[in-house]
């Protein structure tokens, strides 16, 4: 069975590119007569935002999106992130790194496609250094000579050299806090998930993630990546380019808004969000999404 989701993080209230991206995995799900789980990545807690993970669940029911099961925070499923670091550490897949982010920029083997590389200070460092210290260190994951290649359902071939383009990376923070690549690798695989409809921001994590996916014997999924909302600058809308949150007054012209960025024709006049949403259901096709930015106003 098709198990898709949305996994929103509570740092702010949801805006026209976190709907585009709700609306697309919902009906990639629904049209295949799949699953439609919801996630919270609320692992960042001074990022967040009060309040917002009740808002986004009540913004996602006020458009008529409705889940299947349970809403699975993250928060909360740190002892799963635990067991898979410390089954990549039986097998001396990662290491302590103890650098300065200050070190890390200082020595970084150039720019890799999301962020600087970092330069393996630290890779030579045994398992248990952190017992002989008292600093806190990070948990880095090696990286060999991967060469990652996966078919991406709207974005098309795709591959990604990890050591050259990525470099040996981080699942643990020093602060303690689990990194997103980890843990969404894990909680894709607990909760079922096969296929994965999200902005192509994160097409660069994505040869990461199947690596992860590799490590730890758990199955690849199906990737799609939709093109990002930008505003007239060719920024893309998120909350650090202030991208206004949703009026719900206005949902239905949203919801029909995204429906056209999406490729679907113009829909009819219907009765109601749900009436809308069945709609786009029927007439849903995964290859009329382009693959280029979409600039908004």
């Amino acid at each position: 069975m098709y198990v898709g989701r949305f996994a929103p993080s509570p740092t702010g209230l949801l805006h026209i590119g976190s709907l585009l991206t709700a609306v697309a995995s919902y009906l990639d799900a629904r049209s295949r007569h799949g699953r439609w789980l919801v996630r919270m990545e609320d692992l960042d807690p001074p990022r967040e935002m009060p309040g917002a993970s009740t808002a986004i669940l009540s913004t996602l029911e006020a458009f008529a999106l409705h889940w299947d099961g349970e809403v699975v925070y993250q928060s909360k499923r740190h002892h799963l992130y635990a067991a898979a670091l410390a089954q990549l550490r039986a097998h001396e897949l990662v290491y302590p790194c103890y650098c300065s982010r200050k070190t890390v920029q200082a020595e970084a083997q150039g720019m890799g496609v999301d962020g600087v590389i970092y330069s393996g200070r630290c890779a030579s460092l045994g398992a248990d250094t952190h017992l002989c210290t008292n600093k806190t260190p990070a948990w880095r994951l090696r990286v060999g000579a991967e060469l990652i290649c996966f078919q991406d359902a709207i974005q098309g071939w795709q591959q990604q050299y990890l050591a050259g383009d990525v470099g040996d990376f981080v699942l643990l923070r020093a602060d303690g806090f689990w990194a997103y690549q980890l843990a969404v690798v894990v909680d894709d695989a607990a909760q079922g998930v096969n296929h994965v409809v999200r902005g192509q921001d994160l097409l660069v994590s994505t040869p990461r993630q199947i690596y992860l996916q590799q490590l730890l014997g758990l199955p690849q999924l199906n990737y799609a990546h939709l093109p990002l909302l930008t505003n007239t600058l060719g920024q893309k809308w998120s909350k650090q380019t202030q991208a206004p949150a949703l009026d719900l007054r206005k949902r239905e012209a949203l919801l029909r808004q995204v429906l056209v960025y999406l490729g679907l024709p113009q829909a009819p006049q219907v009765d109601s969000m749900a009436d809308l949403l069945g709609w786009a259901v029927q007439h849903w096709q995964l290859g009329r999404v382009s693959r280029q930015a979409i600039v908004t106003v």
